[in-house]
């Protein structure tokens, strides 16, 4: 079978590689849909964290299961999963935190993914299609990401929720964080994107951090209080460093984006706002659950992400355009079928 392999950072290249074997507990999955992430981009550029090559990338996805030795799961049934593999033994799985397991391997990241015809998967780790399209299923994962960032959080009706970085991520944690009932606000140095924010996801607060000075924005629209909440989807080191200063006394500042560098803060100044730093990794069944319901009940449009699609074979040509904030991508989203 075909598979589009990362060689090293810069180069992907496709390979005809052995089609996976049935074996106990796994299911093979046809893919149909695979959604580009930060994660697969950063790794395209050496800058991702966990990660090791050659890899085939890949882990927002939505299939077709081929073959099974599962009796909840049938061959033709769509689905799409939670690309996660979790020991079940580590202090984080026995208390239901697998997310973050001791022992983690996330599929496109530190085993290979979605970019080939067949995938071979841990049947437990697959969720049913509950109605949804396919190009809906490849998008669960990534929402699922701001869903567990803002339950992390533990959002209150009302608050003003920073949201800094529109992208992908960034996105939908604006979304969960409206669904619980915060006042958000987007932060970002891409017009384009905080225009996206208004327009398509109707979020009422954004701030150009290229162009406006940030506290006073933060102080007008808070009331002079800050943000009691404060998310970084960024990755970036400056962002997380400088948004130590956007929190309210009291805030909490949960770190979505991952990155290799130390962060820096001035201990006063965190200290006596009693403030809580926290990071949030992955997600958990609850999150992709609330994902698949929101969807379902149209809390959430993915109408809205997915501007750029490419058929599989066009994936290397189009890859490093991503990249480029010019292109205006937003979510591209790749076809198999």
């Amino acid at each position: 079978m075909k598979a589009l392999v990362c060689t090293h950072p810069g180069q992907l290249t496709y390979n005809d590689i052995a089609a996976p074997k049935l074996k106990a507990g796994h299911t093979i999955i046809r893919i149909k849909r695979i959604g580009i992430c930060g994660t697969d981009l950063h790794a395209f550029e050496g800058t991702q964290p966990y990660f090791s090559y050659p890899r085939i990338l890949g882990h927002e996805l939505a299939a077709e299961v081929v073959s099974t030795d599962s009796d909840t799961h049938q061959p033709g049934d769509l689905v799409t999963l939670m690309p996660y593999i979790n020991c079940g033994t580590c202090i984080a799985c026995r208390s239901g935190k697998g997310n973050c397991c001791t022992n983690m391997q996330v599929i496109g990241v530190h085993v290979d993914g979605g970019m080939a015809e067949l995938l071979s998967v841990p049947t437990r780790l697959l969720l049913p299609a509950n109605g949804l399209s396919v190009d809906e299923l490849a998008l669960v994962e990534p929402l699922a990401i701001g869903a567990h960032g803002i339950r992390r959080a533990g959002v209150e009706q009302g608050e003003f929720v920073l949201v800094i970085g529109a992208g992908p991520i960034g996105l939908g944690t604006m979304e969960f964080a409206r669904i619980a009932g915060g006042q958000v606000i987007a932060l970002d140095i891409n017009q384009q994107r905080l225009d996206f924010c208004k327009d398509k996801l109707k979020v009422e607060y954004t701030i150009n951090a290229l162009t406006d000075d940030v506290t006073e924005r933060l102080k007008d629209i808070t009331n002079g209080d800050m943000p009691t909440v404060v998310i970084d989807a960024t990755g970036s080191l400056k962002a997380i460093n400088n948004a130590f200063q956007y929190m309210a006394h009291g805030a909490r500042f949960v770190l979505i984006g991952l990155q290799k560098g130390d962060i820096s803060f001035n201990h006063p100044e965190f200290h006596k706002r009693e403030a809580t730093l926290m990071s949030s990794r992955n997600a958990t069944q609850q999150d992709f659950d609330q994902v698949i319901t929101s969807m379902k009940n149209k809390l959430v449009d993915p109408a809205n992400y997915i501007t750029h699609t490419v058929k599989f074979d066009k994936v290397a040509d189009n890859f490093a355009s991503w990249l480029k904030p010019e292109t205006g991508v937003i979510k591209a989203m790749i076809e198999l079928d």
